[in-house]
């Protein structure tokens, strides 16, 4: 597992590994795997979750 800071938490949709390199089922030339980078779109690639501080504004009148 990754290393994350006391401030960060893994991302809920990618666990902490944001990016994935998927085949296309093509090749090269020289006979490897066409893939491509694909990255996680919840958290953009960071693997970890901001979290969110509480808004402390009164609500109501």
């Amino acid at each position: 597992m990754q290393h994350t800071h006391a401030h960060t938490r893994p991302c809920p949709a990618c666990g902490g590994f944001p990016v994935a390199a998927v085949t296309t089922g093509a090749r090269h030339r020289d006979g490897s795997r066409v893939t491509i980078r694909v990255t996680c779109p919840a958290c953009h690639g960071r693997g970890y979750a901001l979290v969110q501080v509480a808004d402390s504004t009164p609500v109501g009148k």
